[in-house]
């Protein structure tokens, strides 16, 4: 259970008021709320935080734009401003009634884009019903990333959707010293090459004459499936 709502919202010392239509509304700053909302900072994004906890609050003081408040209050969210920014992250993970409400709040504000973070399948499924645009379980996306890490070959690998999946990966035996248009690796395997870094070269661009060394990365894309295969080969 969550607090009982506090009405008001109070901006911490330092803080400062971004650029509206052109902001990212971050609430909650846990573990995956700080790291976005540190990021788009870092990157120059115009970007408030909200945090009702005092003690994280006073953690991130000057460090990002912040301001205190309980966002499952509607009238909070409202005095903040929050009818003005065209994305909002609610990184509120753990306590499932306030996510609901937050992200309730925020499809009543109208917000364009909302993106809420799960902790399970139900609870991604309640935030997607109330109209959560993008849902986002950062444990179970890092979990499957690392277990298709340390299965097989591959060093780097990333879901697009749908299956469709980028792997960075050593090329197998059978590919090193022919070109790309030699090895036939799409009309075989069914994925497609799209880059090739050698080492103390610059990473570039694959094509059918690019040759592929035992030394090299490639970068490799296609349904996971038909990845997991071509990475399998020796």
């Amino acid at each position: 259970m969550v607090d009982a709502p506090q009405p008001g919202t109070r901006s911490t010392p330092g803080s400062k008021e971004p650029k509206r239509d052109a902001g990212v509304l971050v609430i909650g700053l846990g573990r995956f709320g700080s790291a976005i909302a540190a990021t788009l900072e870092r990157l120059g994004q115009d970007v408030l935080a909200v945090e009702r906890d005092p003690q994280l609050v006073a953690q991130w003081a000057g460090r990002v734009p912040l301001v205190e408040a309980d966002c499952t209050n509607p009238e909070a969210l409202e005095q903040l401003g929050a009818r003005d920014f065209p994305v909002a992250v609610v990184g509120v993970g753990s306590y499932l009634e306030a996510s609901v409400l937050i992200t309730g709040n925020l499809v009543d504000l109208g917000t364009p884009q909302i993106w809420a973070k799960a902790i399970s399948a139900e609870h991604a499924r309640i935030l997607q019903r109330i109209g959560a645009h993008h849902v986002v379980l950062p444990e179970a996306d890092a979990g499957s990333r690392v277990a298709h890490l340390v299965s097989g070959k591959l060093l780097d690998y990333i879901e697009v959707e749908d299956g469709f999946t980028v792997v960075k990966m050593r090329p197998p035996r059978e590919t090193q010293g022919f070109t790309i248009a030699q090895s036939k690796i799409r009309e075989r395997y069914g994925v497609t090459v799209i880059g090739v870094k050698s080492p103390g070269i610059e990473f570039v661009y694959a094509e059918p004459e690019t040759r592929i060394s035992a030394n090299d990365l490639i970068i490799v894309s296609g349904h996971a499936e038909l990845l997991e295969r071509f990475a399998s080969r020796p």
